[in-house]
């Protein structure tokens, strides 16, 4: 499994990487291939702003439905208009042109709570 260590995890698989002011989230690669091949990818939120943990949307695979988790709280500032297309891209680059949504993030100190690379690597086993 591809877990890059630039990255914070969360236990319900998503992750989160800082660019500045600014966050982009997407599900892991573990998630992904969980999941199978995803057929469609769901965000009603953009211009809300979520609390961490809350629900800005969902990925739906071929057997499945999964609710997307905020891994820090945010405004959402942008969905991926990639995956209206091709929403396979989270399945073939899930940490790079799969990312699902861009936020502006509410409270960095969030992060302290998230897993690194390591944790997460020990979470999927």
């Amino acid at each position: 499994m591809n877990v890059p260590a630039n990255l914070k995890y969360t236990k319900e698989h998503e992750w989160v990487r800082v660019e500045g002011e600014f966050a982009f989230v997407g599900i892991t690669d573990f998630a992904q291939s969980e999941l199978g091949e995803i057929i469609f990818v769901e965000v009603e939120t953009v211009g809300e702003t979520i609390d961490q943990g809350e629900v800005f949307g969902s990925v739906e695979a071929v057997k499945t439905v999964s609710d997307l988790f905020l891994p820090i709280s945010g405004e959402i500032l942008e969905f991926n208009a990639n995956l209206e297309d091709a929403p396979e891209l989270v399945n073939n680059d899930p940490y790079g042109e799969g990312w699902i949504v861009k936020i502006s993030c509410s409270n960095v100190a969030e992060l302290d709570g998230l897993l690194s690379a390591d944790e997460y690597n020990a979470l999927i086993g």
